[in-house]
């Protein structure tokens, strides 16, 4: 009896991962948030939300036209925790390749396919 509550105890302090629902409609914004050069790719979520780096994220992301929200776990991987110049306060998230995060990453390199080349400013990089 007293192990179930000890383990009830664990449940309810162990911390949820973060959620976040991010809706890229256009093309340009989609280049702006997206990361490549992270293993297994990543995308910046603006934000104003306080994380930690390491922190698990889980993300419904909404492509372009696609219907199809994609289900997606993450890690915080950068922080840029107020307005900078020209870059947005909030997250870099790296995909986990195996929660969703491959099939995110394939369908956003096709979706950018050339612009994947260009040299224009990003909100990170």
């Amino acid at each position: 009896m007293a192990e179930d509550t000890q383990d009830e105890i664990k449940n309810l302090s162990t911390p949820k991962p973060g959620v976040l629902s991010l809706a890229i409609k256009e093309k340009a914004a989609l280049y702006a948030a997206y990361m490549p050069f992270l293993a297994g790719g990543g995308l910046f979520i603006p934000t104003t939300k306080p994380f930690k780096i390491g922190e698990e994220v889980f993300m419904l992301l909404s492509l372009i036209d696609d219907p199809i929200k994609l289900k997606v776990v993450g890690h915080v991987v950068w922080i840029t925790p107020t307005t900078q110049g020209n870059k947005p306060q909030g997250i870099g998230v790296q995909f986990n390749e195996k929660s969703g995060g491959l099939e995110a990453r394939n369908k956003i390199e096709v979706l950018l396919g050339n612009a994947l080349k260009s040299s224009r400013a990003t909100h990170t990089m």
